[in-house]
């Protein structure tokens, strides 16, 4: 198809929206001459076009009218960066259904309105390319439904959520408690003054279920991942951890296996000389092993005004590339030719570190084995610290075993009269 230029329609002059803005501003002959053509941004779609975005925008370019974007044949592309499930849903919805082909990065809106929006995508012959919804800048979605299309996915396993990474790793460099880190990273803008969706897993996991929606070819829901936070980490269980050589991390676990798909985020213990050990700060990587390819790391900032307008900006070209070449629709949706079955939680198999406060007298390690035997969990190690007479802290670390047995075994050491307090549990993982 000729087409002298491509035009863009963008919904959302945030954070990433103006990184989009200024990637296409100063790269557009390096663009230009990537895509065949030049693309240009037709209208921002904005709630209040007087705002000060700290920005030089030409005249007319911003619009607080949807139509303008929408009703304009000319525009060829819709780029939504607004966020959210309702209005931004709605403007995506429209788009497709006229044809265009739409670009996002919102997580939200793609794990819990996909399999529709695909569908519609795909009805309609429209691009949908989601790259920067995962990741920030790290390209992952793409390899997996492109570059590794080959492979049968054995598992996704990553830190894909920036805020609860820099918070465990000041945890781990400082010994600080997670309330005086959360603050830390509150003023460094790293996190919301409402930190919930980070802090306990619900952004990694909506991020999980896209990964393993691709990876395995099969549709997971938000709804369907196991999510734990980091709330519970403290500064005496990182410690700890390091004792045994294992650094703490928020892992977007993944894995396909004969009884079905494993869909979990949770603090994880894994071995420091592990590459996911050393991602630190507000950085992501995503390690995904293939039947073919074996083990690969895909490494970056997984957020950011650049980082994401980078991801998104690379979808946009190949959105237009398609409809230069008459061939929209092809990549607009993963394939779920599979209908694969969610494991329950209680059926997963692992290694757990367990930390106990306990009455320091005799017998007491004796009916904690005998409570942990009786619920087939085998003991790997066992670390007495903090004796001062009166009471102890115990870590213990089991061999694999079924986590319904384990939390069958915790719900009886908890009523031990030796055992004071759970302090905590956190699943570790060896083999990946």
């Amino acid at each position: 198809m000729h087409k002298p230029e491509i035009k863009v329609g963008l919904i959302g002059l945030g954070t990433v929206g103006r990184g989009v803005y200024k990637i296409l501003r100063d790269n557009a002959s390096n663009i230009e001459c990537k895509v065949g053509v030049p693309i240009r941004i037709e209208k921002i779609l904005v709630r209040d076009i007087d705002k000060d975005r700290g920005i030089d925008l030409p005249a007319g370019l911003l619009t607080a009218d949807a139509g303008e974007i929408l009703d304009n044949s000319g525009i060829d592309i819709v780029v939504e960066l607004m966020g959210g499930t309702d209005v931004a849903l709605n403007l995506v919805r429209e788009a497709l259904t006229r044809g265009k082909g739409v670009v996002t990065a919102n997580k939200d809106m793609i794990a819990a309105h996909g399999k529709e929006l695909f569908a519609l995508a795909g009805e309609r012959q429209a691009d949908l390319l989601f790259e920067g919804s995962v990741g920030g800048g790290i390209p992952v979605i793409r390899p997996l439904k492109q570059c590794l299309a080959g492979n049968r996915i054995q598992e996704v396993i990553g830190i894909i959520n920036g805020t609860t990474n820099y918070m465990l790793t000041r945890m781990s460099a400082e010994g600080l408690d997670f309330q005086d880190v959360l603050e830390q990273a509150r003023k460094l803008g790293y996190a919301e003054a409402d930190p919930a969706a980070d802090i306990e897993g619900y952004d990694a996991a909506r991020k999980l279920a896209i990964l393993a929606s691709i990876a395995f070819n099969t549709r997971i829901t938000f709804e369907q991942v196991n999510v734990e936070g980091i709330t519970r980490i403290t500064a005496d269980d990182i410690a700890y951890a390091r004792e045994l050589n294992y650094t703490i991390k928020l892992l977007a676990i993944a894995k396909n296996t004969p009884e079905g798909i494993e869909a979990r985020v949770h603090p994880t213990l894994i071995p420091s000389t592990h590459p996911l050990a050393t991602v630190n700060d507000v950085f992501n990587a995503i390690f995904v092993r293939g039947d073919a390819v074996g083990e690969t790391m895909f490494y970056g900032r997984g957020a950011g005004e650049m980082p994401t307008a980078s991801a998104v900006v690379a979808d946009i070209m190949d959105a237009a590339r398609d409809i230069l070449r008459d061939v929209q629709g092809i990549i607009a949706c993963t394939c779920y030719y599979d209908d694969l079955p969610v494991k329950d939680m209680g059926q997963i198999e692992c290694k757990y570190y367990i930390r106990l406060a306990v009455t320091d007298r005799p017998g007491v390690l004796a009916s904690i084995a005998y409570a942990f035997g009786d619920k087939e969990v085998s003991l790997a190690s066992v670390i007495q610290k903090h004796t001062d007479g009166s009471k102890a802290e115990i870590v213990l670390v089991t061999h694999k075993v079924k986590e319904r047995n384990l939390q069958e075994a915790l719900g009886i050491i908890r009523h031990l009269s030796s055992v004071k307090e759970v302090c905590n549990f956190i699943r570790v993982e060896d083999d990946i």
